[in-house]
């Protein structure tokens, strides 16, 4: 336990810290711990619960110290329970820590992403082409989508913030981070939104440009085509440059969708607001007006060449059509040898009348000719004369063919005519007369059903009619034009004839109207004595009701008769308007003039007045019935009254009070019946106030009114009289006794109404209630009287008192009787609530079973089954059941009325509700019984009057089919075509009704499926019944087949008879025109004749197949039909077979000899158009090459499209080979030699063509190349010279820092120079090709090339120079450094050596010892440094050199022929002179202040007498020039400076995407943006700068130092999901960088890259490029010095490919 303890104790202490963490990764390590805590605090827990139940079982067993056990178990258990709390609560704590340090870090993640985005959506470059542009707007596009697809990340930190406690989450460090992530989210997404629309804009406006220069350059190619293009006047010279035209159109279509998508572009940015606007607007506006103007040139050269086409057409349509009026006269004059017969005559007539077709088309071409020139000659006047003579001559010819074609006619008319025009006027006679006889009938309909089937006649009879109008107008016109001008007899008689056939027609139009006239009224008349006679039916009824209703005697039958007579005017009211619809219907009919109007307005007279006298009868009985109510009701009042005071008379007439004894009851008697008469006096004014209301309103009644009033008040004024006697003779008898009697008795009478009042008799029925009720009435009457004694008891103590009577005794029994009186008023009050409740349970009970016995009388007439046995009388029924509906709508109120106070009775809680609640149910399941029962037999009446009217329905179908059968079986034949034509036309009619009628019939059977799926009781009758319909349709269709199938035949012979004759005709007709021998003059000629013969082929096999077919197909149908004819048939049929056979025969071999001649003509009119394109194309080939790059460039594109253009020219070449070669063989002679020949010259020009277009691309492709070479020569020179000019330029060092620069500088130079080399290499392969294949401007490009390469070693050479100089001068300034650095230090020593002490002690000497012997020491270690200072320098050295070649050159006897010497070597000395000086000036010490100077004997003698001259002169030495000996620099520099080659080599550089993830192994970097740097990998180092110039420059990126790139670990970053293509840099001391490459190819070269240089070995590696040459020296005396030499392009190979550094060191190694 105490472990226990000393544990909990522990574990609280530490849970009780208030150390939550101060980042994510504490609390996680905290919240780890806590884990570990809880898992050890598990396993404690088992340990715990086993020691408590040790314990336990010690206090089982009683142990002497239980008590004390127990207390620690309980102790021990609050204790681990306060430690589970403090768990929980810790836990929850850590949990929220880390929620909010997770919540910060994903906001800081979120916070460096916008910034990243941010500066990229934010960026305003838009590209400078359209290439770049898409390039841009692609990385756009994943950018947005980075962007919305990052928008979940955003909602996910909310509803992160959302989970942290309320503290934190209502925190403004919270809230203020959450709304500044939201509003940078916004704006990314709106700079999102406003870059992609830049980018587009720019993308657009890039795309205008490019399409709108395209489109101008097709528009001044196809201008100047169409400047210099002239219309000819030749037909096929026009029809080339039309089909040119035709090609150029859907060029034009291309342009002007380009053309409208540049206007679309434009409007857009236009819209948008483009900065660029006014540029945009002046590009498009130039653009369209290009255009226009194109467009407008087009349409005017298009209306120049349709012109001219119009007047070509104009003329070939001209001898078209003379030719062709030709033809038909030649047809015309062929038609003489036919003979005179009938049938002679009438084949020839049926020829003149397709005749006739083909001169009416002519006759609409020939004015189409006329307009077409008039609107030729007013637009070429110069030609009017010769167009509108060729319109004189056709006219002409027309007239001719005209006048031709009338007097044949005229030869041939007559007697055709004649025979014809008396055939068709018998025919049309004969119908007349039949129609007349059958119009004429008298017949009149007797019913309905007779009357409709005679309309239906008649107006078959009409369209007949109709149907002979065109033929009777044709046979009046030509009767006219027969009998015009004749007196012959037998004319005469015709002329009569026609009177009277057109006095017939006359007639036979007036018999049919009026004959329609008389049966439209009759059945007008038949329908509205069918509706009369249901009317008539109505108002029986009703007179029947009026006259047997009497005036009942009683006020329940009058009552009784009220209700009954309201139903039956409302049964009146439903009738009503079938009846005035039938008054109505005939007053029309009179008004209308029907024939029946006599009989129709006494009908409509009978109808009305008694419809009216009805409705009159009906209104006064329902008046004199309520009168006569009112009357009962009065004269039951009066009877009951009258009854009543006869009564109460005999009792006031009572005399018998002699007696004592009785007196007083007497007397009590008396006052009640006077309190009783007192009450009921309102019974008879309420009489009196009914009687005078009933006679104001009914003065009628006057008589018995005031009869029985006065009766009624003379019986009143003798009982209230005799009453009066009676009372004032009882109380004066006895006063006293009376008093006593009095009290006495109206005691008495109180216990009597007390008894009454106690009753428990509330009555059985409503009139034992009303009796109960009455008597109540009584009793409050009595106590009213007897109220009133009472009150007199008091006078009568008064009174009693004044006579002396016993005062106490009076006035106690009169309190005693007034206290009893008082007390009765309540109880008197309840028993009268108690029955006028029970009085409205009986009244209810009372109207239930009025209401049951009204419905029991309805249900007798709901559940009939009497349906009708006809349609009139099933109608009449639902019309009576209609009525009952209403009835029972009307009483519905009153029901509802019932139910309603029988809620009120049941919720008052009723002892009877029970009973009453069950005779609710049964009124409402006879009301719903008796409903249902209605709809039930209107169902039956509904489907009884189907029924009906579906055997009404069929009887009238049989009535007609039977009357069209009897047509259907006539034998008539007809004798003509005519006839049978109009035999057919007629039958067709019938035959159209009896198809029409199909819908009746289908209709009715549709109607008997319908009856029977819905179970009709009479399915079977009616199944039968539409059986016997069908069969008779069936057979009636069958006897339409039959009748149509012979008409038909009969008309077929006639149509195929006519049809051979004019397909024979026709035929004869085609074989002249296909017998035609004339082959054309030329192309255009032959292409004519082809094409008018191959319509004529075509129109020929089209339509004369077709109609042969067709002949042959109607000949065999009849022959197969088994025809009468049929042998005639199949000789017509042969015959005509025969014919057609030889037309297509001739067809045949004309349409090869035109093929042939064809070809010929087309290849003679091909070879010299092909001639004509091939000079225009060479015309065509300009001789320019060019100004400039652009120009021929453009010249090259025009001439590709030229030679493209011309690929379809070699095709028709070709093309023309083919033929010709076809054409050799298929003639001889002089036509193949004239092939031949056209051949050749087509292919002489074409080969000339070619090789022109092939000169020209090659002079082009020279011209192109020159220019680009000169543009290459102009760009390096440029550069050069700018080069030259930033060498010459650079300043004049001070120290060695500034050296180092500038040779940093130089080296900058250089390296631009090495990338240039390609450049270099490019262009002088580029001239030397041009030279190799010998161009036109060779003396140009060799000139250019000899400038170029003396240029590009001038300045090498310069650069050189410069670099030799800057080493010099770094040597220099480093010798005067050092020296400055060893002069100071001899100072510094100077005094200790010049001192005299020796010391004073031994101690002090072993000081000054041990102090010289350090001091021996440091000069040991300074002698190799001043001997280093002895050496001579490399410009010491060459001065030295110098001087010995001047002392050579001295020596030497003099050249007799001196090499000149170069200017650059004559200039040099000066300069190096002057440059001497500066450096002098500069700082560099002189040998008088150089403590040098000492030791210039020892250093002269060293350097074999160089010393000498240091110290002779007292001024520095001229600095030699470099150039003067560069061939002995490397021996001078290996000789004298020891170097250490080394290849420094930049692996890789190059722009990237950059995050500083980590700063050390444990610490994230405070800045985790991304940037972008310019990255380059050195050796084992990575450096990172802004951009290229910055590294060329040594610039780092915000003074970041390389970072090592040994034992680094580079790999792809897969744990980063938010970009692409990334890849991290691990480096040892815990840095760790991400970097964003474009692609996955540049981020693997990166890889690679990194991983090689960590796998170079450190002792190969040579300083950074960046670093300067004395980066490695000491601070005070460096040991050596490096300087970068890189080989130029003009040097030595070997320099260029070693391209070594070397060093120099001014100091030898100690030995």
């Amino acid at each position: 336990m105490a472990e226990e303890e000393g544990w909990i104790r522990e574990k609280e202490q530490i849970l009780s810290s208030d150390d939550y963490g101060k980042d994510l990764t504490s609390v996680l390590r905290l919240l780890s711990k806590h884990k570990a805590f809880e898992d050890e605090m598990s396993g404690r827990y088992t340990h715990l619960q086993q020691t408590i139940r040790e314990g336990e079982d010690m206090i089982s067993d009683d142990h002497f110290g239980s008590d004390k056990i127990r207390e620690r178990i309980m102790d021990i258990q609050e204790q681990w329970a306060n430690l589970e709390q403090l768990s929980a609560i810790r836990k929850k704590r850590l949990q929220e820590a880390s929620n909010l340090h997770q919540f910060q870090a994903d906001a800081d993640d979120i916070d460096t992403w916008m910034l990243d985005v941010l500066r990229i959506v934010s960026s305003s470059d838009v590209g400078h082409d359209e290439y770049s542009t898409q390039s841009l707007v692609r990385k756009h596009k994943d950018v947005a989508e980075e962007i919305a697809s990052y928008r979940p990340v955003i909602d996910t930190l909310e509803e992160q913030s959302k989970a942290l406690p309320e503290e934190h989450a209502q925190s403004p460090e919270v809230l203020s981070r959450l709304s500044g992530i939201e509003e940078r989210y916004k704006e990314v997404t709106e700079l999102t939104r406003l870059r992609k629309q830049a980018l587009q804009d720019a993308l657009a406006l890039y795309k205008m440009s490019s399409e709108a220069d395209a489109c101008e350059l097709w528009i001044d190619e196809k201008e100047q085509w169409l400047i210099s293009m002239q219309i000819p006047e030749k037909l096929e010279d026009l029809e080339v440059i039309q089909h040119r035209f035709e090609s150029l159109e859907p060029e034009m279509n291309n342009q002007a969708s380009r053309v409208a998508v540049v206007n679309q572009i434009a409007r857009q940015l236009i819209h948008s607001g483009h900065p660029s606007e006014k540029e945009i607007k002046a590009q498009q506006d130039k653009l369209n007006t290009r255009w226009s103007q194109f467009r407008d040139l087009v349409d005017q050269k298009k209306d120049s060449l349709s012109s001219a086409l119009g007047v070509q057409n104009y003329h070939l349509e001209c001898n078209e059509t003379k030719s062709w009026i030709r033809e038909k006269t030649k047809v015309i004059e062929s038609t003489q040898e036919l003979g005179n017969d009938l049938a002679g005559v009438m084949a020839l007539q049926r020829k003149l009348t397709g005749m006739e077709r083909d001169l009416a088309a002519i006759e609409d071409k020939l004015s189409d000719l006329q307009k077409e020139a008039e609107r030729l000659a007013a637009e070429h006047p110069d030609q009017a004369q010769a167009i509108m003579g060729r319109l004189a001559e056709i006219t002409d010819v027309w007239e001719e063919m005209k006048t031709t074609l009338k007097n044949r006619e005229e030869s041939l008319g007559e007697a055709s005519k004649l025979q014809q025009f008396l055939r068709d006027l018998d025919d049309f006679q004969s119908w007349l007369s039949r129609t007349q006889t059958a119009i004429a009938s008298e017949d009149m309909p007797n019913t309905l059903t007779e009357a409709e089937k005679l309309l239906t006649q008649h107006e078959n009879i009409k369209n007949e009619i109709n149907n002979y109008e065109e033929d009777y107008q044709k046979m009046r016109d030509m009767g006219e034009m027969v009998t015009q001008g004749q007196t012959d007899a037998q004319y005469m008689f015709l002329r009569q004839r026609l009177q009277a056939l057109d006095t017939g027609w006359n007639e036979l139009h007036k018999m049919w109207e009026n004959r329609q006239s008389l049966l439209s009224q009759s059945h007008a008349y038949q329908l509205f004595l069918r509706d009369t006679k249901q009317a008539e039916a109505f108002l029986n009824n009703q007179e029947y009701v009026l006259a047997h209703t009497e005036l009942p005697n009683t006020l329940e039958s009058a009552e009784a008769a009220i209700k009954k007579q309201e139903d039956f005017m409302t049964t009146m009211d439903a009738n009503e308007e079938k009846i005035n619809a039938v008054v109505e219907t005939g007053r029309r009919l009179v008004s209308d003039g029907n024939i029946s109007s006599d009989k129709i307005q006494e009908k409509v007279d009978s109808i009305d007045d008694r419809h009216k006298k009805n409705r009159e009868a009906a209104s006064e009985l329902l008046m004199r019935l309520k009168d006569n109510r009112d009357l009962q009701k009065f004269l039951q009042d009066c009877q009951e009254l009258s009854l009543w005071i006869n009564e109460k008379m005999l009792t006031a007439q009572d005399m018998s009070y002699d007696e004592a004894r009785n007196l007083h009851s007497k007397w009590l008697k008396h006052q009640a019946f006077m309190a009783e008469l007192q009450s009921n006096k309102e019974w008879l004014d309420k009489i009196e106030k009914d009687g005078m209301q009933l006679v104001a309103e009914k003065p009628e009644t006057e008589v018995v009114v005031k009869e029985k009033m006065s009766s009624l008040h003379k019986m009143w004024d003798d009982l209230e009289s005799t009453t009066q006697t009676k009372a004032q003779c009882l109380f004066d008898a006895n006063k006293a006794e009376l008093f006593t009697q009095s009290c006495a008795d109206l005691d008495k009478w109180l216990m009597g109404l007390e008894g009454q009042i106690h009753s428990d008799d509330y009555g059985k029925d409503l009139t034992s209630v009303s009796i109960l009720l009455k008597k109540q009435q009584m009793l409050e009457n009595q106590v009213e009287v007897r109220k009133k004694e009472v009150e007199e008891l008091q006078g009568q103590a008064k009174v009693l008192s004044l006579e002396g009577k016993d005062t106490d005794e009076v006035d106690s029994r009169r309190q005693v009787v007034e206290q009893k009186f008082n007390e009765l008023l309540a109880p008197l009050q309840q028993r009268k609530n108690y029955l006028m409740a029970s009085k409205e349970i009986h009244q209810f009970n009372r109207d239930v079973e009025d209401e049951i016995l009204w419905v029991e009388e309805r249900m007798a007439i709901a559940t009939s089954t009497d349906h009708g046995h006809n349609l009139q009388t099933v109608q009449l029924l639902i019309k009576k059941n209609q009525t009952l509906q209403k009835e029972i709508q009307g009483h519905q109120p009153r029901i509802d009325d019932i139910f309603e106070r029988s809620q009120n009775i049941l919720t008052d809680g009723s002892p009877n509700a029970e009973a009453i609640r069950q005779r609710l149910a049964g009124l409402q399941e006879l009301w719903n019984l008796m409903i249902e029962e209605t709809e039930k037999r209107h169902a039956r009446l509904e489907e009884s009057h189907k029924a009906q009217q579906y055997y009404f329905d069929a009887a009238e179908a049989e009535a007609w089919m039977s009357e069209q059968e009897l047509y259907m079986m006539s034998e008539e034949k007809a004798k003509d075509e005519q006839s049978a034509v109009a035999m057919l036309k007629k039958h067709q009619i019938l035959e159209q009704a009896v198809e029409d009628y199909a819908e009746t019939v289908h209709q009715l059977s549709k109607t008997s499926r319908a009856l029977v799926a819905a179970g009709h009781p009479e399915s079977e009758r009616i199944g039968m019944r539409q059986s016997q319909v069908d069969k008779l349709y069936a057979g009636l269709k069958d006897l339409s087949e039959e009748r149509r199938g012979k008409l038909d035949e009969r008309h077929r012979l006639f149509q195929l008879n006519r049809e051979v004759d004019d397909l024979e005709q026709w035929i004869a007709e085609r074989e002249v025109v296909a017998g035609s021998h004339e082959l054309g003059q030329d192309y255009e000629h032959v292409t004519m004749l082809q094409e008018r013969f191959r319509e004529f082929a075509r129109d020929t096999g089209n339509i004369g197949q077709e109609r042969v077919d067709a002949v042959n197909q109607m000949a065999d149908e009849l022959i197969n039909s088994g025809h009468s004819d049929a042998a005639t048939i199949a000789e017509w049929k042969d015959g005509l077979n025969e014919a057609w056979a030889d037309l297509l025969e001739l067809i045949d071999t004309r349409t090869q000899i035109l093929a042939a001649s064809y070809e010929l003509h087309k290849f003679y009119h091909d070879a010299k158009e092909i001639l004509g394109r091939i000079d225009d194309k060479h015309k065509k080939l300009p001789e320019e090459l060019g100004r400039d790059q652009n120009t021929v460039e453009a010249l090259q594109r025009m001439h590709t499209t030229f030679e493209h253009d011309i690929q379809a020219l070699g095709t028709q070449v070709r093309q023309l080979q083919e033929d010709a070669a076809r054409l050799q063989s298929a003639y001889a002679g002089d036509k193949a030699d004239d092939i031949q020949k056209r051949e050749n010259e087509v292919l002489e020009a074409w080969k000339m063509l070619l090789d022109s277009c092939e000169g020209r691309r090659v002079r082009l492709f020279d011209t192109g190349d020159k220019f680009r070479f000169f543009s290459m020569v102009r760009d390096l020179m440029l550069w050069m010279e700018d080069v030259i000019r930033l060498i010459e330029a650079q300043e004049k060092p001070r120290d060695v820092s500034s050296v180092e620069l500038l040779m940093n500088n130089h080296q900058g130079i250089k390296a631009e120079i090495d990338a240039r080399n390609d450049s270099f290499t490019t262009c002088i392969e580029l001239g030397k090709s041009l030279l190799a294949r010998k161009h036109y401007a060779s003396e140009e490009i060799k000139e250019k090339l000899l400038q170029l390469t003396d240029k590009r070693k001038d300045m090498i050479d310069k650069w050189e120079d410069r670099w030799e100089w800057l080493r010099l001068i770094l040597e220099v300034h480093q010798f005067s450094r050092d020296a400055g650095v060893a002069e100071a230090w001899l100072l510094g020593q100077e005094p200790y050596l010049s001192s005299r002490e020796i010391g004073l002690s031994v101690d002090e000497v072993e000081k000054l010892i041990k102090r010289h012997e350090a001091f021996e020491k440091s000069a040991a270690t300074w002698e190799e440094r001043f001997s280093a200072l002895e050496r001579l320098t490399t410009l010491e050295l060459l001065e030295v050199r110098r001087l010995q070649e001047e002392e050579e050159r001295r020596r030497k006897p003099p050249s007799p022929e001196p090499l000149p010497q170069p200017a650059e070597d004559s200039e040099s000395p000066q300069q190096w002179d002057g440059k001497g000086e500066q450096i002098s000036q500069n700082g560099l010490p002189s040998d008088q202040e150089s403590p040098r100077a000492t030791d210039a004997v020892d250093a002269g003698e060293i350097v074999n007498g160089v010393a000498e001259q240091r110290t002779s002169s007292k001024e520095p030495s001229p600095i030699p020039s470099p150039s003067s000996d560069r061939k002995a620099r490397g021996s001078i520099q290996a000789a004298t400076m020891p170097t250490k080659s080394q290849d420094i080599t930049t692996q890789m550089e190059g722009v990237l995407h950059r995050k500083h993830e980590w700063e050390g192994h444990n610490k994230k970097a405070s800045s985790r943006s991304w940037h972008n740097v310019y990255c380059v990998i050195n050796n084992q180092e990575m450096g990172f700068y802004k951009d290229s110039k910055n590294a060329s420059q040594g610039i780092p990126y915000h003074n970041e130092i390389p970072v090592s790139l040994k034992e680094a670990v580079c790999e792809v970053a897969i744990d980063y999901k938010k970009k692409k293509h990334v890849f991290k840099l691990r480096i040892t001391d815990g840095n760790e960088y991400l970097f964003q490459a474009k692609d996955d190819e540049e981020m693997n070269t990166w890889i690679q890259a990194i991983s090689l240089a960590n796998t170079w070995d450190k002792s190969e590696v040579s300083p950074s490029s960046q670093s300067t040459p004395a980066s490695s020296r000491a601070q005070t005396l460096p040991t050596s010095v490096t300087v970068m030499n890189d080989s130029s392009p003009g040097k030595r190979e070997k320099d260029k490919e070693k391209d070594k550094e070397k060093r120099f060191s001014l100091f030898g190694k100690k030995k």
